[in-house]
């Protein structure tokens, strides 16, 4: 027979297990029918309630069932139609009392609510069963007062209920006992319900947090009970492939008569098919041991005194409960016994070739992982077979691989509990605490459930689509550093930054914390971004988008990495209190006690560059492009991609847009001349140095500001650069050529070297339908990778662009543009506005590009009068506002303007400008509905009546700015569908029904974001 080949570990995809789909079928509710008398036994001497509850509790279980009572057949049927009952026991054999009569009305009337019978005399009882029992009790026990036999029919009732689903479509496990003595298998099944209630319990700790350990309770193995042959071997044949073994008393009924070899005839069936299966064979009659031995089973004596630590011994070695032993067949000798995933990884790696054939032999290891209810990893290897390989080594590895692929596999879209002593490289996203993780935090969760749920890891070949080792620092930690050090009252009460700072670095973090954090750093081997994570943060309505701090260590030697990630820790903290924050607070009508911070310590994407650290790209994605351009259309998306860190994008630097639905339309490049004015000069990168990082307000502290020319010996640009060949004037792709740098992403965008068009259009597409929103996405990419391991896109963000519900304004018909102060056919945003009278604007005539910085300053102050009277207006500038290059715009921040309701970018005959895209600034002007107006005049792009502005009475004056104050509010109009907006001049009237016109959300953009 041909070998099979085996699996890609590089691409295999584990199937999801559904755990939420096990134990459908729970019994809640159970109808005890006995004698007053036999009931108050059980309450009071033996405590029903109280004892189910506590063995509930003392094995992790939940759901413990609670009991009603009746005394009699009618009162039974009253309960029964009356509430809903999962499970009726009731007494045989109590004098006058009418047990199979009151049995059989109850099955007659409810014939789907299984019924358990106890007894004390089992000797009188096996005859009325015989006589009497025809299908109406479903199990018969015998009663020996010990409660425990509750649990065991509860558990054996819900295995019976769920096993079909459970053991054949989804694989759980299942034990069968063969078993006709009421005395024995009511004594055995306490005991084996016990054994592998607790082997669950001990396997809980293969949960990555308290939700997943309680899931792993599901999949505990089932036990299935048979009274007699045919019974027995109907259930073997159905569910044989996902028995761990069988129990089987010798002498029981067979063909309608007792049969004293009934078991070893089962015996010999089972061994005609499976050569390793375990089988145990239990007999009162010792003479039958030489017998089961002869047939390969093993042999439990029913008299024994020990019976039940015997019985446990062999299921815990036999069916692969508690610890895996590796066993060397030719030392004799047990190399290493593993309690979980991780030791039993690190054993594979040091035993004999020996024991590693012994076990794959038998198929042990597929075994033991499905006992532990790690199905997945199990089902690989059940599939795998020992003759599949060439040699034993061949089988270490694939173990290895595929346990570390599981693994990693595991923790994806999950959020670990952090526990120091068992965290390592193969846990994705961990918190510390148990507080709130933010909401940077949360989206990055979401982002990791939403990557496995639509297996998108691994979609596109060699790449690892996936966000970066994280861990969340919770509002928890937070909340305890801020009460420890009683920090609130002075953080909300100063006003000096680099006081707060001071403040917060002093002080030390919780001492359970800096173990937690130097747990992590010990794993990672990247630098380290540490990240602020508000609960305000990302929301859909106020996202505070970069309003908080970010800083960027480099990986150095522990005891000084320890003490920098903790002040950055306390520097993100102390963040929340800076000016910015606590305007932005108050612009939002939040309080400072309102914001607690996670942290979100994450590893960089990126690679070492000389002195310095960054990633080959970086980029920010928007699901809906208000500026399309050419045949774009809105809902196709749009991106901006840098290369280097996001630094120059979320600042608003010169970067490449593209949509990714049209990579190779990229109008920056349409010429030479534009590709090398209107792309990347400069990038930011880490400073690798640590010293070069020190506790700062400044965010960029550590961060290198490095031109394309100085990258030439990185060896980076082979992978986004292209050289532009002065002699021919053009743009030749790569850098083999001698000539200028030009960052115009062509090996990628044009040449398809790396599919980040493909990428984005289905995570755009998938992050949209998920989030039931618009979104925009952060990323980064790094292609320079050691040959054979996969490119990486890291996912660093995602949150949604906030849209109006609200009826979706139109402009008049044929309105005269004339009557327009400012018209636009580039406008962002819907809505008509009739309370805005203040008019702020930049001086054309004054205009310089060198006096931005001042022009920033003359804005934050008339800015701060406007904020101080809760009044909205109108400003007009050239360039870009909010771009940190002050040459392309003036540098404002939000809270510098973030009075201002509707906003113009201007172009100059002289300075021209782009619509600004993907960055904070950005993101929070369409998050508080800002109207968000491009023009360039000049060109014939819009319309922008500077005279009458100059001709009105301004209330205030400068050297840059000029603001009046119209009597009576001017109309804006800002209409989303076609991305035209007007203001018109005072006293220019609009027909209110002409202005509105109802539409759904489907209608912005054409095509609908859904």
């Amino acid at each position: 027979m041909p070998k099979k080949t085996l699996p890609d570990l590089k691409t295999y995809v584990f199937e999801h297990f559904a755990f939420e789909q096990l134990m459908q079928n729970r019994i809640n509710k159970v109808l005890i029918v006995c004698s007053n008398y036999d009931y108050y036994m059980l309450e009071e001497d033996g405590r029903i309630d109280e004892r189910i509850f506590n063995e509930y509790t003392a094995l992790n279980l939940r759901y413990p069932p609670t009991f009603l009572h009746a005394n009699s057949a009618k009162k039974a049927l009253k309960i029964l139609g009356s509430d809903h009952i999962d499970l009726v026991i009731t007494w045989l054999d109590i004098g006058s009392y009418k047990a199979f009569e009151t049995s059989m009305q109850l099955k007659k009337f409810f014939p789907n609510v299984p019924i358990a019978a106890l007894s004390h005399y089992s000797s009188e009882l096996r005859r009325k069963i015989l006589r009497e029992n025809t299908g109406i009790i479903d199990y018969v026990f015998h009663w020996n007062g010990n409660v425990d036999i509750f649990l065991a029919i509860i558990k054996l009732a819900e295995d019976r209920l769920n096993a079909d689903k459970d053991i054949n479509e989804i694989g759980v496990k299942a034990i069968l006992l063969v078993e006709d003595s009421l005395r024995f298998y009511s004594r055995y099944l306490p005991v084996i319900y016990k054994i592998i209630l607790k082997q669950t319990r001990s396997f809980m700790s293969e949960g990555l947090n308290e939700h997943r350990a309680m899931n792993l309770m599901r999949g505990r193995p089932k036990i299935l009970l048979a009274t007699q042959y045919e019974e027995g071997l109907a259930l073997f044949e159905k569910y044989k492939d996902n028995l761990l073994g069988v129990i089987s008393d010798v002498n029981y009924f067979k063909d309608g008569k007792r049969d004293p070899t009934a078991g070893f005839q089962f015996l010999k069936y089972v061994r005609s098919i499976e050569r390793y299966f375990p089988f145990l064979i239990e007999s009162s009659d010792i003479e039958n041991e030489k017998i089961a031995l002869e047939l390969k089973g093993k042999f439990l004596w029913k008299h024994s005194e020990t019976i039940e630590l015997e019985l446990k011994n062999y299921i815990t070695k036999y069916f692969s409960f508690g610890d895996f032993e590796f066993w060397d067949p030719e030392q004799h000798l047990v190399l290493a016994t593993v309690k979980d995933l991780n030791s039993f990884q690190n054993a594979l790696a040091i035993v004999t070739k020996e024991s590693m054939t012994y076990h794959a032999i038998r198929s042990e290891y597929s075994k033991w992982l499905r006992s532990r209810a790690l199905f997945p990893l199990a089902n690989l290897f059940k599939n795998v077979e020992y003759a599949d390989f060439e040699d034993a080594e061949e089988i270490r590895t694939f173990l290895i691989e595929a346990i570390k692929a599981y693994r990693i596999y595991r923790s994806r879209g999950v959020i670990s509990k952090f526990n120091k002593n068992k965290y390592d490289k193969y846990l994705g996203f961990a918190r510390i605490g148990d507080g709130a993780l933010g909401g940077k935090g949360r989206g990055l969760a979401f982002i990791d459930s939403f990557l496995k749920r639509n297996r998108l890891f691994k979609k596109f070949d060699d790449v690892l689509i996936s966000i970066p080792r994280t861990v969340v620092l919770s509002t928890e930690v937070f909340d305890e550093f801020m009460e420890e050090h009683k920090l609130f009252k002075f953080a909300a009460h100063c006003d000096d930054e680099n006081e707060i700072l001071d403040e917060f670095v002093s002080k030390p973090l919780p001492g359970w914390v800096m173990e937690d954090i130097k747990a992590f750093l010990k794993v990672t081997k990247h630098p380290v971004a540490i990240r602020s994570s508000s609960v305000l943060e990302d929301s859909h309505y106020q996202p505070f988008a970069g309003v908080f701090a970010t800083y960027m260590l480099p990986k150095t030697k522990p005891k000084q990495m320890l003490e920098m990630v903790s002040n950055a820790v306390k520097s993100v903290m102390a963040s929340a209190f800076f000016q910015n924050s606590k305007l932005y607070l108050k612009a939002t009508s939040h309080t400072v006690e309102e914001n607690r911070m996670a942290v979100i310590l994450q590893e960089i994407t990126g690679t070492q560059y000389d002195d310095v650290f960054y990633p080959n790209i970086s980029g920010v994605a928007r699901s809906i492009n208000f500026y399309p351009i050419g045949n774009e259309k809105p809902n196709e998306g749009i991106a901006n991609i840098a290369l280097g860190l996001g630094e120059i994008i979320v600042g608003g630097g010169q970067t490449l847009r593209f949509s990714p639905y049209h990579p190779k339309k990229i109008i920056q490049l349409s010429t030479p001349g534009s590709a090398q004015r209107e792309t990347q000069q400069y990038f930011y990168a880490l400073d690798m140095n640590p010293n070069s990082y020190v506790a700062s307000t400044s965010q960029t502290i550590n961060k290198k500001r490095i031109t394309i020319r100085q990258a030439e010996n990185h060896g980076s640009l082979k992978f986004v650069a292209s050289t532009y060949d002065l002699q021919n004037n053009m743009i030749r792709p790569g850098v083999m050529h001698d000539g200028i740098r030009v960052i115009t992403f062509d090996n990628i965008l044009k040449y398809g070297t790396f599919p980040l068009p493909e990428i984005l259009q289905e995570l755009l597409r998938v992050g949209q339908r998920e989030m039931r929103n618009p979104i925009e996405i952060e990323f980064a990419v790094k292609l320079d990778v050691p040959q054979g391991k996969p490119r990486q896109f890291s996912f660093l963000q995602i949150r949604p662009i906030v849209e109006s519900n609200e009826t979706l304004s139109v402009l008049p018909n044929n309105f005269d543009v004339a009557d327009t102060i400012i018209y636009s056919e580039s406008a962002l945003g819907n809505g008509k506005y009739d309370d805005i009278c203040d008019f702020v604007y930049v001086k054309p005539e004054t205009f310089n590009s060198a006096s931005t910085r001042q022009i920033a300053k003359a804005v934050e102050l008339i800015n701060k009068k406007f904020t101080e009277e809760h009044k909205k207006y109108i400003l007009v500038g050239p360039g870009r506002w909010g771009s940190s290059d002050s040459w392309l715009g003036i540098p404002v921040i939000w809270p510098q303007i973030s009075s201002a309701k509707i906003i113009v970018e201007a172009g100059l005959n002289d300075f021209r400008i782009d619509p600004s895209q993907g960055t904070h600034f950005f993101q929070n002007l369409t998050s508080f509905n800002v109207g968000y107006l491009t023009i360039n005049p000049f060109l014939n792009d819009g319309f922008f009546d500077v005279d009458y502005l100059n001709s009105q009475e301004a209330v205030y004056e400068d050297d840059f700015l000029r603001h009046i104050q119209f009597d009576s509010p001017l109309s804006v109009i800002i209409e989303g569908k076609n991305n035209k907006a007007a203001i018109f001049k005072s006293g220019y009237q609009i027909d209110n029904d002409a202005s509105e016109l109802e539409i759904s959300i489907d209608d912005l953009p054409p095509e609908g974001f859904m």
